[in-house]
């Protein structure tokens, strides 16, 4: 397994890769409640949308392929692959 991890400047979330033989996994902590978080996935991007105040703050980060599943639960969004 090789580990990365990296932290955004501010206020930004805890993000994970995780390389496996067959497969990836990463994972965002962002702190705030399942119902007011979507996630999507485009290609090699995931687009997190968390919704605020009534304002919703927009993010993206990169993933090292193609999506099979994004989830979020407790705040943690966890996109996983196949290589």
């Amino acid at each position: 397994m090789n580990h990365q991890q990296t932290r955004s400047t501010g206020d930004g979330a805890l993000l994970r890769r995780y390389e496996y033989e067959d497969g990836w996994v990463v994972a965002a902590d962002l702190g705030a409640d399942a119902e007011n978080v979507s996630v999507d996935t485009v290609g090699e991007t995931a687009i997190v949308v968390i919704e605020s105040d009534g304002e919703p703050v927009e993010s993206e980060f990169d993933l090292p392929g193609a999506a099979d599943s994004a989830v979020v639960e407790n705040g943690v969004v966890t996109v996983e692959g196949q290589r």
